[in-house]
């Protein structure tokens, strides 16, 4: 297995987003999708239904939807941060609500600090995924910032260690034991999630279907019914391929 502190963590490189040049995230259209709804199950908003799914990601929605949607995003990559603030609630109240549209986010990392915010969303499940990653991304240049203060000695050391004993001393270095603390996540929880194997094979499987079957370059990325919309970096890039999609 890879060690992905050579990817590299140790740079520190928190705004790279992969090698792609997005535009400022802007405003989706107004326009609604005129596809009839799929009604819920009893008591159930589509929005509320959240699986993992089989490759590694979380899923929300109906899993039946005739459009499923797939994200690839960087926890600490500001293009995906400026996707997520502009297009998630039209995504849940106007494509995931009615049904016709599932959503799922995969990580895909691109550096230790990311690596190490990754295993800590994703370990509680799905149930608490998407309100961390809500966290994540709205908290993003407060969580990373001390990551850039560790000490040069801090990070030889950390090159030394195996994968999992890095992440983990990475996590404690940057701060995330107290962030997560503040969320609900007791230390006890935090040293479990650093701990586990499972993660990070999880984490690693992404970052290869990511890199090695998909061929994506950067963050974010986005697949419509399994083709990889080229070009697509921004809200108003792709709720017209949504909409063509619902057609």
């Amino acid at each position: 297995m890879r060690h992905l502190l050579t990817i590299p963590v140790l740079a520190l490189a928190l705004a790279a987003c992969g090698d792609k040049s997005a535009a400022p995230a802007g405003p989706g259209g107004d326009k609604a999708s005129t596809a009839p709804a799929v009604v819920a199950p009893a008591g159930l908003n589509w929005v509320d239904l959240v699986t993992a799914t089989p490759e590694g990601g979380f899923r929300m929605g109906n899993p039946d939807a005739r459009v499923k949607l797939v994200e690839f995003a960087s926890l600490t990559c500001p293009h995906c941060r400026e996707f997520h603030e502009a297009a998630t609630a039209a995504i849940k109240s106007k494509y995931v609500a009615s049904g016709n549209v599932s959503y799922e986010y995969r990580n895909f990392v691109l550096n230790g600090p990311d690596y190490a915010a990754t295993v800590l969303a994703r370990c509680q499940g799905a149930g608490a995924f998407f309100g961390l990653l809500d966290s994540f991304y709205t908290d993003q240049a407060g969580w990373t910032e001390p990551f850039s203060r560790i000490a040069k000695a801090d990070q030889e050391a950390l090159g030394k260690m195996p994968e999992d004993q890095a992440v983990r001393r990475l996590a404690e270095l940057g701060g995330l034991a107290d962030y997560v603390k503040l969320r609900g996540m007791p230390r006890a929880k935090f040293d479990q999630c650093l701990a586990d194997p499972a993660q990070m094979k999880a984490i690693n499987d992404l970052r290869n279907l990511a890199v090695n079957e998909l061929k994506l370059t950067g963050t974010p990325s986005f697949i419509i019914n399994g083709t990889v919309q080229e070009g697509v970096f921004t809200w108003a890039d792709l709720e017209p391929k949504l909409q063509t999609a619902l057609r």
